[in-house]
């Protein structure tokens, strides 16, 4: 009986192993089968030439599920991390600047190119199936991956973020989620990180929609605190979308030359934003207030100066929605006791 029983037993366990061995054979030929399908994917994308100031479209072809991804920047990498592309990251330049917390153990793993933009050597030496990158950074110059031709010509995909080139806004941040949920056959996910995303953004728009005026601002891109430089990012149109969510108009928006401390001064905003490069904001902000220059200003007299770090300002991703909120809480602090 007992060897019956022990022939029984063998013979269950051998027919449940090949079934687990089936079903899992069958989910990885459903997943091969399906990444096979999806591919190639075209993606209306953008391009521009060596010396040129348009981004024109470009039809992006990605004939395979891309494995290696090189992210010219933390913020784009911090991205990829949130779509669950940690194992695809094999390089990331640009490690700089305010990180996102929740995906910081992951982001510690990465292979980090240099502390700054890395070049086209630096960037192709990761053998990368396709470069992410904010669309500055696509340029042959020392701090450039390349342009997008020269590194689609070298078999290299390319994805430009459509919230760093000019036309771009917060709401261009969805439309790169879903292309890279896309690009990387990812879409559960991207769809699940936009729904967080939107939930917050509904949540800090909902707090600050008690105030009815919007303030004019201007931003000073400082790092030496005894030159003041008023950059008037007149073409950041993410930049000038993304402070309209907590009621921030830039009082240069439409200046395309250089702006002066005196017309600085004349034009007397009512806010005024720094750069806080490697947490040297209290010191740009005490330069600004003792500055003779700026003495006669609203923004000085009513202590109107706030920081921001550069990767809220200018990474064109979705963390300037935490820059934004966390500037909200110091600008109107009753509305969130």
């Amino acid at each position: 009986m007992k060897k019956k029983s022990l022939i029984a037993g063998c013979l269950a366990a051998i027919m449940l192993l090949a079934g687990c061995g089936s079903n899992a054979s069958d989910g990885a030929e459903k997943t091969a089968e399906s990444s096979k399908s999806h591919y190639p994917l075209t993606i209306h994308n953008y391009a521009k030439a060596e010396g040129g100031t348009t981004w024109k479209k470009k039809d992006e072809v990605y004939k395979k599920e891309p494995k290696r991804v090189m992210a010219t920047t933390r913020t784009v990498a911090e991205l990829l991390l949130h779509l669950g592309l940690k194992d695809r990251i094999v390089g990331v330049g640009g490690d700089f600047g305010i990180g996102d917390s929740s995906v910081e153990k992951q982001y510690k793993t990465l292979k980090k190119l240099s502390s700054s933009y890395v070049g086209k050597e630096a960037a192709i030496g990761t053998n990368p199936d396709v470069i992410v990158s904010r669309g500055d950074l696509f340029d042959n110059a020392d701090w450039g991956v390349g342009t997008v031709d020269s590194l689609n010509s070298m078999g290299v995909g390319t994805y430009v973020l459509e919230s760093s080139i000019p036309g771009g806004s917060y709401d261009s941040i969805y439309k790169d989620i879903d292309h890279l949920g896309e690009i990387f056959n990812v879409q559960d996910k991207a769809k699940a990180f936009a729904g967080q995303l939107k939930k917050k953004q509904k949540k800090i728009t909902s707090e600050l929609s008690k105030i009815k005026k919007t303030q004019t601002f201007a931003y000073l891109h400082m790092s030496d605190p005894k030159e003041v430089y008023v950059y008037p990012a007149s073409k950041e149109t993410f930049f000038n979308n993304a402070f309209k969510m907590v009621k921030l108009d830039n009082v240069f928006k439409n200046e395309t030359g250089n702006v002066s401390v005196e017309t600085l001064v004349k034009t007397n905003p009512d806010v005024l934003i720094v750069l806080d490069w490697n947490n040297d904001g209290d010191k740009m902000k005490k330069a600004l207030y003792t500055n003779p220059k700026l003495a006669s200003m609203k923004a000085i007299k009513n202590k109107k100066v706030y920081t921001m770090d550069y990767n809220y300002l200018f990474s064109y991703s979705y963390n300037t929605l935490d820059g934004l909120e966390k500037l909200a809480k110091e600008m109107y602090p009753n509305l969130y006791q």
